[in-house]
C-alpha cells in the first residue's frame, strides 16, 4: 500500500495494531479522521490519553474505576456480602447489562491455564480469599466461562473456599460448555445468574 505522506502512513499503522483492525480498515479510519475538525481528533486523542493515564484499578474487587475503590463496590444499594467472580473486565459489563445482579464482583484477571505459564499466583485469588476471611460474604458466585480451564479454576476456587467454610454457586448450563461468558446474550446470562446453584467439584 502507497501512502502519499509518511504521517497518514504512521497513523494506518498505529490504528492497525488495534485488535480485529486490517489495513484497510484502519485506512478507513485515519481517512474520517482526516475529515474531522482538528478539535474534534484533539478531544479523542486527549479521551484515550486521559482514560489510560489516569483510570484505576479497584483495590477491593480489581474492576476498572475513576477512583481506587470502584463505584460498584461503594455502592450503599449495592448487597457487599454477594461477590460474584468473573473472569475478566468484559464479563462485568455482561452480567450488569443482564441487571440481574445486585452483589459486587471480583475480577480474576484471568483464568489458570497451565500450558499457558497461569497459575493461580498470577490471577486475583489470594485478594478472593481475604475478602471472604474478613467475614461478612454469604454467597460467592462462580461465574466463569464453563471451558476447561474456567472449570479448572472453578475446581481451585471451590477447594481454597471450602477450607473457610463457604461453598460456593455457579451459574445455571443455560452457558455452553466451552462458551465465552461475554458472547452469552443478555436473556440467557441473566438466567444463568438467577438460577444459579452450589457448585459441585465432582
Amino acid at each position: 500500500m502507497n501512502f502519499p505522506s509518511r504521517l497518514m502512513e504512521d497513523a494506518v499503522n498505529a490504528f492497525a495494531t488495534l485488535p480485529g483492525i486490517g489495513k484497510k480498515t484502519a485506512l478507513r479510519l485515519v481517512l474520517h479522521v482526516l475529515k474531522q475538525s482538528p478539535e474534534k481528533v484533539d478531544a479523542f486523542g486527549e479521551a484515550i490519553i486521559k482514560m489510560r493515564h489516569d483510570i484505576q484499578f479497584c483495590q477491593t474487587c480489581h474492576n476498572v474505576s475513576d477512583d481506587s475503590i470502584c463505584s460498584i463496590c461503594s455502592s450503599p444499594r449495592r448487597d457487599q456480602a454477594i461477590i460474584c467472580v468473573v473472569e475478566g473486565l468484559r464479563d462485568v459489563m455482561a452480567i450488569e447489562s443482564t441487571q440481574q445482579y445486585n452483589g459486587t464482583y471480583h475480577v480474576l484477571g484471568g483464568v489458570i491455564s497451565p500450558i499457558e505459564g497461569i497459575g493461580p499466583d498470577v490471577l486475583n485469588i489470594d485478594t478472593l480469599l481475604l475478602r471472604v476471611k474478613k467475614g461478612g460474604i454469604k454467597e460467592v458466585i462462580l461465574a466463569i466461562s464453563p471451558t476447561i480451564e474456567g472449570d479448572t479454576t472453578m475446581f481451585y476456587i471451590t477447594k481454597q473456599l471450602r477450607e473457610s467454610g463457604l461453598a460456593p454457586s455457579t451459574l445455571a448450563r443455560g452457558i455452553a460448555f466451552g462458551g465465552e461468558l461475554e458472547y452469552a446474550d443478555e436473556v440467557t446470562l441473566g438466567r444463568a445468574i438467577a438460577s444459579r446453584r452450589p457448585y459441585e467439584m465432582d
